[in-house]
């Protein structure tokens, strides 16, 4: 779990925001004129580009009942302090890909396109923690801004565990720097306004007796994005 020094005396966090406080937002429908729906989401550092096509006619091989939606994530090469030699098809960008279609499909009206597909396309312009809700969070824009029908919003957080005076803190939307310092990093994708959720993962185990907590904080992340971003 991460150290008691992510949390100062005055309980502030490295980057100044309060335990339940999360990173500042800001987003940007219809960045892109070529795709159906574009968007552009910064959270904290971290800054996204979504394009959405579709739905379209799925070839003869992926066809059903349901509208196949395929996503591909990607970080630009400078999106980190290290540069990046294959920023596309590497085992976490596909992992990362199957975790977008996951969430994404569960917000989507799939049987109202059947035989049809949609694409959507995630860039990782920089990366400074919770690259995949920023993702999550970019996307459904990009969904709105391409008139896709949606059962609700999916919007995603993260939550974490500090210690202040002996005391657990559970800290929302968590940083690089508190990525970086080793806790667990829970990851949240749901769709609030059901409170149902649609993808959940977690980087280390967790004591069952703060789970609760921290998935409280996640969840309380995900209702204070989708009032951000709506």
């Amino acid at each position: 779990m991460p150290g008691p020094d992510l949390l100062s005396s005055q309980g502030l966090r490295l980057d100044g925001r309060r335990p339940n406080e999360l990173r500042r937002i800001r987003c940007k429908l219809g960045v892109f004129t070529q795709p159906d729906g574009s968007a552009y989401l910064e959270q904290g550092n971290t800054k996204v580009l979504a394009a959405v096509y579709g739905p379209h006619q799925a070839s003869k091989s992926k066809r059903s009942e349901t509208v196949v939606v395929n996503c591909q994530y990607s970080m630009a090469t400078f999106s980190t302090g290290e540069r990046k030699n294959r920023p596309r098809g590497d085992r976490k960008s596909q992992e990362m890909s199957l975790h977008l279609r996951q969430a994404l499909t569960a917000a989507i009206k799939t049987e109202l396109y059947p035989r049809s597909q949609i694409d959507i396309y995630i860039e990782v312009l920089q990366a400074d923690g919770g690259a995949y809700c920023a993702s999550v969070n970019a996307a459904t824009l990009a969904l709105v801004d391409a008139g896709v029908p949606l059962r609700a919003y999916v919007c995603a957080c993260t939550a974490s565990m500090a210690w202040q005076d002996g005391d657990p803190a559970p800290l929302l939307d968590v940083g690089h720097v508190e990525e970086a310092a080793g806790g667990v990093v829970l990851t949240v994708a749901s769709l609030p306004s059901t409170g149902s959720i649609a993808l959940m993962e977690m980087s280390h185990r967790l004591h069952s007796d703060y789970f609760e907590s921290v998935l409280s904080r996640a969840m309380q992340g995900c209702r204070d994005i989708e009032v951000n971003i709506t």
